[in-house]
């Protein structure tokens, strides 16, 4: 356990408050675009490749990066297996989305990954995509829907999630190496947090 007070994160470190939300039945859908120009797809089977492509085009400027240390046989274990279903949100403009939901626990469902590109940040296709999300998750018979955010996903990921009817349950501090520094993602991603380097 953290004592109270400031604790110092390395240079060359990254530091995230992570906020775990779940929900225990189907919530009332809020309202959402009508007739948008955007398609969900579900993606087979992904290749290793495919799957990048998505994860990398969504999480650039979130910093998602756990993916991309996977070695390929255990990253394909994950999202080819028939529990894991793998979405492409597919909009004009080459802007796209991702939803990964995983039901490899018995009567649970993680939504693993969320998110879209920022050209449709705050025009409604993440409200359209949950909405997709809770309606899938909840056709199958599950219990639990769960999902964790971090201070590294957008300012308001933590709000988006609990009006869409999850409610949190855990909170924790997470430290990694900073995967800018360690190229796996490129330096400009994820601007909100600065890149500190070791003197």
């Amino acid at each position: 356990m953290l004592s109270d007070g400031f604790h110092d994160v390395p240079p060359g470190k990254a530091a995230a408050i992570v906020t775990g939300l779940q929900m225990f039945a189907a919530p009332a859908l809020r309202p959402e675009v009508e007739s948008p120009e955007w398609t969900l797809r579900r993606i087979e089977a992904p290749t290793r490749e495919e799957y990048l492509a998505l994860y990398t085009a969504v999480g650039h400027d979130w910093m998602w990066f756990s993916r991309l240390q996977m070695p390929a046989a255990e990253l394909l274990a994950i999202v080819q297996d028939p529990k894991v279903e793998v979405y492409r949100l597919e909009a004009p403009g080459g802007e796209t989305g991702m939803l990964e939901l995983d039901f490899a626990e018995p009567e649970t469902c993680e939504l693993a990954f969320f998110g879209v590109t920022k050209g449709l940040v705050g025009g409604g296709a993440a409200r359209w995509l949950m909405n997709r999300a809770i309606r899938r998750a909840w056709s199958q018979p599950i219990k639990r829907f769960w999902v964790h955010t971090c201070t590294f996903d957008h300012q308001n990921a933590v709000q988006f999630y609990i009006r869409s009817g999850f409610t949190p349950f855990y909170r924790e501090v997470e430290v990694i190496d900073d995967p800018r520094l360690k190229g796996l993602v490129p330096l400009d991603a994820a601007p909100h947090i600065p890149v500190i380097r070791s003197a």
